[in-house]
């Protein structure tokens, strides 16, 4: 069997929370050696459902490692290639496991911390908790409420966690990749904020001159989500032309007049003017009904599922997404599995360990290896991917997103798009903007005869193609893994779809809408009682796209071992399915409790949840000590009344008492967009970047998702207009400017004017 691709790589985990532990998680499951480094007393999670998740795959020591065992750790860190850890600057200063520090230890070592906000952010001493990240931030007041006019939203969902999980093991993985090419050793920083500014690259922009669309967004009270109650109770989530479905069309014209103007009347949608009709027709049959009627006629359609549901999917199970872990306490449980597809593949996982029951193991294999004599790199990368090419055919959002990214690291990215342009330009040109920079359009009809050559030779060019199309429709086309890979074997593949490589619902169609639905998301986060919500930060379209470049950059990875190109995968199933690894299947067949949301969508209990004050509102995060001060304080006798005399305080006020009573708490701000494009501080550390588009003048938007130390990250260009590239990439092949002609007067290519 061949070995796992990051077989040999030693990591050391110091995460106590979500995107630190699961980053290193992921690691592990790619071949790496990790071992999780506990106080005495073990990490705050241990016994937890999360930590039996999140934590296999890994060996465990306990050590006093800033302490008494200072000496031993020291050696582990001397013996490893990359550390994890989730402290503050100051906390990883007091604790010399800062990078200056490190970097003095172990010369080589990738340091990866992964923050509350960027280091050098006045905020950077928050906690690396979603919640406080999020009020602080302001994120929390994107999300409309329920039951409510304004205000921010407790997101139940770890926005900002999930989206550090994958950029810190994308930038992991992009510093061993420059490693194995022959670059530079270097650290990697990201933080929540970072991964929180993923999804919002969609909504918070400013543009000099907008188009209508563009100007207007997609504001939070008008999201359009397409939900609907059947007769049984039970929600179903659809998105695309339903009255493909004759069932609803038959449905729809069995009500009267009179019933069908009473049904727009009382339910109004911005988008379709005859929703409330639609909506009444749904109520007349069961859902099982619906779901294989719209099935049937290839509308994109999942039930809102309770939490947990997808560990019985058999597509999850078929294609690896749902895992058989024997753990040593939790006995056998199902757990998710990795949602990416790499040649070799993840290795098999075994169970969380028990605290340092790996001491013995751990200090007899990680001894430092034998010293390298010092050489110069034998090249140097201004940026991570230089030199890198990529072809992106994708299209919408989980399609795009990830060649950006690949673009955001230095990556030379032609966007080959419809003489029509991506779909998202038309029908979402605000989401459109939040996954298109750094890239050059090439617009090209890939049916017309002349369109296989201009193929031919960008396919021979590139190191990597990436898409989100149906592969039935890419088979069509010519442009499926099989028929690039013959013309060039160096090619990695990536392919996002909706619900796996294989199975009976590999090509059916599927959007982000449906995966909040079917894997819980869409109840957890409406708050108990509620009806499902969707969540407008468009989250498992992101996951989906980061988990694939995860694959990509694995890909790379083993391409300098084998010289070999290889097919990769990710899909919106399997990368749900991850996001709700705090919880598990016990071997009972019962889901391992969870936190949940209450009604108001205030938070999950009274010492992690919203509270709103006479002037604004806050967001506290308190152990129990710390509440119980903090409610003596307050001269209440329960903490469940703190919300009460909270509401009878100035903020500062309430801030400040929180912070004598020793709990940790932010203002919940609101309406951040423009506060965050103008804070100096954001602007100096590379947050915010202003590109220039030749239509719409200067672009204000969220920028680096890492920071790489020495090497700068890629903000070039503005999203391009269809086919603004289209000369300049086919003179790149090798077509001389009256071939270039031949193909635009032929109209198999488009260059704007």
């Amino acid at each position: 069997m061949s070995k796992c691709i990051l077989e040999g790589t030693r990591v050391i985990d110091l995460a106590e929370g979500l995107a630190g532990s699961v980053a290193a998680l992921i690691l592990a499951e790619s071949g790496a050696n990790v071992i999780k480094v506990e106080p005495p007393e073990g990490t705050r999670l241990r016994g937890s459902p999360p930590f039996t998740v999140w934590n296999r795959s890994k060996r465990s020591i306990a050590l006093d490692a800033f302490g008494a065992d200072r000496e031993t750790f020291k050696a582990l860190v001397s013996a490893a290639d990359v550390l994890i850890h989730d402290y503050s600057p100051a906390e990883a200063r007091a604790r010399s496991i800062d990078e200056i520090s490190l970097g003095q230890l172990a010369p080589d070592l990738i340091v990866a911390p992964i923050t509350g906000f960027p280091a050098g952010h006045e905020e950077e001493e928050i906690p690396a908790q979603d919640s406080l990240v999020l009020a602080a931030s302001g994120i929390m007041d994107e999300q409309a409420p329920v039951g409510r006019e304004d205000g921010p939203v407790y997101l139940r969902f770890p926005l900002a966690s999930w989206g550090a999980v994958w950029l810190a093991a994308i930038g992991i993985a992009t510093r061993l990749f420059d490693r194995r090419r022959g670059g530079e050793s270097g650290n990697v920083r990201t933080s929540l904020l970072q991964g929180a500014l993923i999804p919002v690259l969609m909504h918070w922009r400013r543009v000099e001159a907008p188009s209508r669309g563009l100007g207007y967004g997609m504001p939070k009270f008008e999201t359009n989500a397409t939900l609907v109650e059947c007769s049984d109770g039970v929600w179903i989530h659809f998105i695309g032309d339903v009255m493909k479905a004759p069932l609803v069309v038959e449905s729809m014209e069995a009500m009267s007049p009179e019933e069908r103007e009473a049904a727009n009347k009382a339910d109004s949608n911005a988008y379709w003017s005859d929703w409330g009709w639609c909506k009444a027709a749904f109520k007349t049959r069961p859902s099982e009904v619906w779901l294989n009627d719209l099935w049937a006629h290839d509308v994109a359609v999942q039930p809102a599922l309770p939490m947990g549901a997808l560990y019985f999917d058999e597509q999850c199970h078929a294609n690896g997404y749902v895992i058989e872990v024997e753990d040593v306490d939790a006995g056998n449980t199902r757990q998710p599995g990795m949602p990416f597809v790499t040649t070799p593949g993840p290795r098999k996982p075994f169970s969380a360990p028990r605290l340092d029951a790996d001491r013995e193991a751990i200090l007899a294999d990680w001894t430092p290896r034998k010293a390298a004599a010092a050489t110069a790199p034998a090249r140097s990368f201004e940026r991570p991917l230089d030199g890198i090419r990529v072809l992106d055919l994708g299209t919408h959002l989980a399609g795009p997103l990830a060649p950006m990214l690949l673009g955001d690291l230095g990556a030379d990215v032609i966007k080959l798009e419809a003489m029509k342009g991506d779909p998202m330009r038309a029908t979402a040109e605000w989401s459109f903007f939040g996954c298109q920079r750094n890239k050059r359009s090439l617009a090209l009809d890939l049916k017309h005869p002349d369109a296989h050559e201009v193929v031919e030779r960008l396919v021979k060019q590139a190191d990597v193609v990436h898409h989100n199309m149906r592969m039935p429709a890419a088979t069509r086309l010519g442009i499926d893994f099989e028929s690039l890979h013959a013309i060039n074997p160096r090619l990695i593949y990536c392919h996002v779809s909706s619900y796996c490589p294989v199975g009976t619902r590999k090509d059916w169609p599927g959007y982000d809408q449906l995966f909040q639905s079917s894997s819980g998301w869409e109840y957890e986060g409406a708050g108990e009682g509620n009806m499902p919500m969707w969540h407008r930060f468009g989250m498992m379209d992101h996951q989906a796209a980061m988990s694939s470049l995860y694959g990509v950059m694995l890909a790379l990875i083993e391409r300098e071992r084998t010289g070999e190109g290889q097919f990769v995968a990710s899909s919106l199933l399997g990368a749900s399915l991850l996001t709700s690894s705090e919880t598990h299947l016990t071997s009972e067949g019962e889901l391992a409790p969870y936190a949940r949301l209450d009604t108001g969508q205030m938070g999950v209990g009274p010492g992690d949840r919203l509270y709103q004050t006479n002037d604004g509102w806050l967001a506290l995060m308190a152990d129990d000590a710390s509440l119980q001060n903090l409610a003596i304080s307050l001269a209440v006798s329960d903490p469940g009344e703190i919300e009460g005399a909270f509401a009878a305080m100035a903020r500062d006020d309430a801030l400040a008492l929180a912070q004598q009573a020793g709990a940790h708490v932010v203002p919940a701000l609101t309406d951040q967009q423009d506060a965050f494009l103008d804070s100096a501080t954001n602007q100096r550390l590379g947050l915010v970047t202003t590109l220039r588009h030749p239509i719409y003048g200067n672009v204000e938007h969220p920028g680096a998702l890492w920071h790489f130390g020495g090497q700068q990250l890629a903000f070039d260009r503005a999203p391009p207009q269809i086919g603004e590239h289209t000369r300049e990439v086919l003179g790149e092949a090798g077509f001389t400017t009256s071939e270039v002609d031949h193909l635009l007067g032929n109209h198999a290519a488009l260059q704007s004017s």
